[in-house]
């Protein structure tokens, strides 16, 4: 008990050793020194403050420019609108009163079910088209579509966005156009031949926009507006400074040439603090107000602080002893809770039940744990989603483009008058049917697999009046085995089609599956014309030409489904002889027992 004594009364006089030293001696240095120091400080404080807003109205943004993105994505990608504007002006007068009904039905939809919509319109260049809420026919025969800018540069993008400053709308409405809107259009393509059928102009709610950024506030006369990768300002709660290029030199340069997420410059002598912060759409939200008018209030805290410090002082020594007996265990105990945490046990709670700062410091301490344990859970669970939704995203790219050669030899067959072989084949794409449909999940294993390439086998025989040889080289034991659905089938379709159908004979597909300790190897062998020296170097990097598109729906599939699958664990290569076939070779690790379940 003594010698417990001893040590805390010796970590008492420490404690009051260092008070007299830390406190009273150095005072007058610290204080001096504080203040020039937190000067720096406090305005860094001040600007990860300022830094944040415009993060978040930058994510604010995003979202309303994303609807726009995903309005316009949606709508180019409907087939039934694709249909109508090829048959606008070429079809009979009742086909058109339903296309108008159908459409403009469509388009209002679009309008009520987003409030960052405000209008959208379907064109053709020669003055025709569709458009929701008050659109005005007249309004668009006024104007001569093929002349206008954001046209011309929306057919140079051959089907990308294009994107326009806050101005108000040109072709709704009966007089003044009152509806303030920021437009993102691209040209309408025919999927199936890839030809400019129309534009598509989705009008994005203006006051919307501006008030995301109006509300804002920096300093007392601090703003924020938007920019383009060129400089020009497109959005502004000064609708006269759009499309008008950023003035200030200083501010211009620190905008498109400097990376920085902060920056200081002046504009007329006046030393200023500017942020920026990317949107979704490549432009850019910036922020910017004069030095004085956020350092100003830091100035009066800095004095603040400073006659703190100087009472603290004189009150620290009279209490210091009370301090070190009543802080001493609390603190130990708050300190042991923390290493443990550092150590990555988020299971640890502090228990410390005093009612003072170091009591209300373990409850804060223990509830930033409590919600760093819940956003971790929450950060995983939105992994899982968005990995889920790329999966769903490629099964549900494949499957039509599956569904649609299936259905074109059938037309062909019906076309051609072979009614006995198109029942052949409707037989057999409804056996091929039941066995994809009556598995659920997207994972089957490689004899299902193996089983829905015979039976597409029977349609494409039926359809070409050829024989394909399927020679199956299956390891035993690998039947089982669990691997993505339509994995091998769109490689199988591929040799058919750009391989053994050109040479108009019969042709030979050969599959052979091996099982390494974990790993699968799948060899996919057809007799075909075989595949020219340029065109295999590229296919043989399968990253890069999925990224500028110079494969097909089959091969993209592949891609795409091992890297969502397997990760870092696979390697796909083809090796090709002009004349006289192609292999392709697929190296995967198997996917565990668990991976198989989820």
């Amino acid at each position: 008990m003594l010698h417990k004594l001893r040590i805390s009364n010796r970590f008492t006089a420490k404690i009051i050793l260092v008070l007299l030293l830390v406190i009273i001696i150095p005072t007058l240095f610290t204080s001096l020194s504080f203040y020039w120091l937190s000067d720096s400080i406090l305005k860094k404080n001040a600007r990860e403050s300022t830094i944040q807003i415009a993060k978040q109205t930058a994510e604010s943004l995003s979202f309303i420019l994303d609807v726009g993105i995903d309005t316009s994505d949606f709508i180019s990608s409907d087939m039934n609108i694709q249909r109508a504007a090829m048959e606008l002006g070429n079809s009979p007068t009742y086909e058109e009163n339903w296309n108008f009904q159908y459409i403009n039905t469509l388009l209002n939809n679009y309008v009520y079910s987003n409030s960052f919509v405000k209008i959208v319109y379907l064109l053709k260049e020669e003055g025709r088209g569709w458009g929701s809420g008050t659109f005005s026919d007249q309004k668009l025969k006024e104007i001569q579509l093929s002349d206008q800018d954001w046209v011309k540069e929306a057919k140079r993008k051959d089907g990308e966005l294009v994107w326009q400053g806050l101005q108000y709308d040109q072709l709704s409405g009966g007089g003044v156009n009152t509806d303030l809107v920021l437009p993102v259009a691209r040209v309408l393509k025919d999927f199936n031949t890839m030809r400019n059928i129309g534009l598509v102009q989705i009008n994005l709610d203006g006051q919307s926009v501006v008030g995301t950024i109006r509300q804002l506030q920096l300093g007392k006369t601090g703003k924020f507006f938007v920019v383009d990768s060129g400089g020009r300002i497109m959005i502004d709660s000064n609708l006269d400074m759009i499309n008008k290029r950023v003035e200030n030199p200083d501010l211009y340069e620190r905008i498109v040439g400097d990376n920085a997420v902060e920056f200081e410059f002046h504009m007329n002598g006046v030393p200023y603090y500017g942020v920026k912060q990317l949107l979704s759409n490549g432009w850019m939200i910036v922020g910017t107000v004069p030095v004085a008018e956020i350092s100003g209030p830091l100035e009066r805290l800095q004095t603040w602080i400073l006659l703190s410090s100087a009472a603290f002082s004189l009150v620290a020594i009279g209490i210091g002893l009370f301090i070190a007996r009543w802080v001493t265990q609390p603190v130990k105990q708050l300190t042991q809770s923390m290493l443990s945490v550092q150590n990555g046990d988020l299971r640890v709670r502090a228990d410390v039940r005093t009612s003072d700062e170091i009591g209300f410091l373990s409850k804060q301490f223990n509830k930033m744990i409590h919600k760093i344990e819940h956003l971790m859970r929450q950060v995983e669970d939105e992994q899982s989603e968005k990995y889920h939704a790329e999966l769903r995203a490629v099964m549900h790219r494949i499957h039509p483009h599956f569904l649609y050669n299936t259905l074109s030899t059938l037309r062909w067959l019906i076309d051609s008058k072979q009614n006995d072989r198109a029942s052949e084949v409707l037989s057999a794409l409804n056996h091929l049917l039941e066995a994809n449909m009556g598995k659920s999940g997207s994972r089957i294993t490689v004899e299902e697999e193996l089983d829905i390439i015979r039976k597409y086998l029977i349609i494409l025989e039926l359809r070409y009046e050829k024989v394909f040889q399927l020679d199956l080289d299956v390891e035993p034991g690998t039947e089982k085995v669990i691997i993505p659905r339509m994995l091998l089938q769109p490689l199988v379709e591929n040799a058919i089609f750009h391989g053994i159908v050109p040479k108009n004979t019969d042709g030979r597909i050969s599959i052979r599956i091996r099982k390494y300790d974990k790993y699968l190897e799948f060899l996919v062998e057809d007799d075909g014309l075989g595949i020219a020296e340029d065109k295999l170097k590229v296919l043989n990097n399968l990253e890069t030409a999925a990224e500028h598109g110079e494969i097909g729906i089959g091969l993209r599939h592949i891609y795409d489904t091992l890297r969502l699958y397997y990760a870092q664990n696979w390697n796909c290569s083809l090796t090709s002889r002009p004349g006289q076939g192609t292999t392709v070779h697929i190296l995967l690790k198997a996917l565990s027992e668990r991976s198989s379940k989820n």
